[in-house]
């Protein structure tokens, strides 16, 4: 349990951006024991994994040998690509792919890895809904199904997954796993921890399944290392106006600000 003061610090780490909170989650766990160290919020309820997906793709791609270290394949945009974000232009290497989450890049990769290695690799992860069959009415399911589509997960079972890769309980390589973690480190050190994570911005979908433009959502997931100790965290938030700012900023803003009294608490 929080002191009060951490727990004050934590609460006012998550006050909601400038529009009032539809739904959110703030989970944080330790990896060995699976202990909570901190909860608010609802975390079994399943939103889409927007580019929070780029973590199982980075491990499915460095498995089966698509993707080679931090800096290779150097991929260009191919023809359609969306480059609308300056950031997304020119040549991305895994690193570029990860930190400036470049959609196109994703979608090179589920294009070469096709719908049935996916689902295997979805299914051997347990990995949210692990429905790829995409919304209705949108052409290749294969490069959208993960985007405010059809593939959903909870932020529990994010941390779950999480916890499984970090153990060394997924079916792929360990060198998979080891690359993955390297695209994922951060600058900051919350209560001197090293940082470790991925941010993800969506919508939620609309009765036709259509993303909703007037329902944002935002993701922060990662894990924590000091010490020998790892915990790992999950941060979902929803608001049901628009955001000028892009709610997986939001989010992982939040939860480098929440977990730092969650994590100064650990002996």
């Amino acid at each position: 349990m929080l002191p009060p003061a951490a727990l004050l610090a934590l609460l006012l780490a998550l006050a909601p951006a400038p529009a009032r909170a539809a739904e959110e989650c703030f989970l944080v766990t330790d990896l060995e024991t699976g202990r909570v160290l901190a909860k608010q919020g609802l975390c079994a309820t399943w939103h889409t994994p927007a580019s929070t997906f780029k973590i199982p793709l980075a491990l499915m791609g460095f498995d089966a040998g698509l993707l080679k270290s931090g800096t290779q394949p150097v991929l260009t945009p191919p023809a359609g690509a969306d480059t609308a974000r300056e950031a997304t232009r020119g040549p991305q290497t895994p690193q570029s792919w990860m930190r400036n989450s470049v959609v196109w890049y994703s979608q090179v990769l589920t294009r070469e890895l096709g719908p049935e290695r996916i689902k295997a690799y979805l299914e051997a992860f347990a990995y949210g809904t692990q429905n790829t069959s995409g919304t209705p009415g949108r052409a290749e399911s294969i490069a959208h199904f993960w985007l405010s589509s059809s593939l959903r997960i909870s932020p529990r079972e994010q941390v779950d997954f999480l916890r499984r890769m970090l153990k060394g309980e997924l079916k792929v390589s360990e060198r998979a796993v080891s690359e993955t973690m390297a695209l994922l480190a951060q600058d900051e050190q919350p209560a001197g921890w090293l940082l470790f994570g991925k941010t993800g911005t969506g919508h939620s979908p609309l009765p036709d399944g259509m993303p909703d433009p007037h329902r944002p959502i935002g993701w922060f997931v990662g894990f924590a290392q000091k010490n020998g100790r790892t915990a790992v965290f999950a941060r979902f938030i929803s608001l049901d106006r628009t955001s000028e700012e892009s709610l997986g900023l939001v989010a992982r803003r939040q939860a480098v600000g929440a977990l730092a009294p969650v994590l100064a608490a650990q002996p």
